[in-house]
């Protein structure tokens, strides 16, 4: 059978998801909706190959619905979701800051899974944390994973941690961009053209990331094996180091997830 999905919402998330999605889900229908964009839902239409409908179409043929829109917009999509019959339906939510008791609130006795992917979704490399609603059946937890194993790996958590997997794999892609950002400036700075840099720092990452992936080592071995005592490498290591990068990086974590906190509040009142 045929898996029907629809998106709420068109934004960059739900385009990554649809990006992946169609790269290795063959067999599946993807309708999307986007009230305040039709120039958005064209240009998926024409990238994607999907369906562009109206909310009514899109609930009334999709088995799954996906609520992609930004957290401050959720009340209002819900608001109308409830105005359909949902008793068969499997509603997803990917947006920060929206907590179950929200989407129960609004949508009584229906099934509803809390996702937090993050864009990596395009290239099927997303980290995925979901939390299962208490109405989810085994069969709509199975579809669930199907969704979003297809574009990475997934990991079932307890609410109470979807905060820190936020700040951890729902934003983490962006801390790795704006590092890679520095060290491209860095590398101008110490002479280099800014295609020479930008081609050393991106082949560089991928590198480091193939060797994560694919080695067998943990991070940490992986650094040590590159890091000769009192040789190059070591001297920028001991930069980082003496400017406590680690307490840096459980900051800044700390604050994403405060602000994901501070947004369950925000849009549950």
């Amino acid at each position: 059978m045929k898996l029907s999905v629809g998106f709420i919402g068109a934004g960059n998330i739900a385009e990554a998801m649809i990006s992946g999605l169609t790269k290795v889900e063959k067999d599946i229908q993807i309708r999307v909706t986007n009230q305040s964009n039709h120039e958005r839902l064209q240009h998926l239409v024409a990238k994607y190959g999907i369906i562009a409908t109206q909310l009514k179409e899109l609930v009334e043929n999709s088995g799954v619905l996906i609520i992609a829109v930004k957290p401050k917009n959720v009340v209002d999509v819900l608001k109308h979701l409830k105005n359909y019959p949902l008793g068969d339906k499997l509603i997803i939510s990917v947006a920060a800051g929206i907590p179950l008791r929200l989407l129960n609130q609004y949508l009584p006795g229906v099934a509803v899974i809390r996702a937090m992917p993050n864009t990596s979704t395009a290239v099927l490399h997303s980290m995925t944390g979901l939390v299962r609603g208490e109405n989810v059946t085994p069969e709509q937890t199975e579809i669930g994973e199907q969704i979003f194993s297809a574009v990475g790996k997934i990991l079932w958590i307890p609410e109470e941690k979807m905060n820190a997997l936020t700040a951890i794999s729902g934003s983490g892609p962006a801390y790795f961009y704006l590092f890679i950002e520095s060290l491209i400036l860095a590398g101008v700075q110490l002479g280099l053209s800014e295609e020479e840099a930008e081609t050393l720092v991106l082949e560089t990452s991928i590198g480091a990331g193939k060797m994560i992936a694919e080695s067998g080592k943990s991070p940490g071995r992986l650094r040590k094996e590159v890091t000769s005592p009192n040789g190059t490498t070591y001297a920028a290591i001991s930069v980082f180091t003496e400017e406590k990068l680690a307490e840096i990086a459980l900051k800044a974590a700390k604050a994403c997830a405060r602000r994901s906190e501070d947004m369950e509040g925000e849009y549950s009142v």
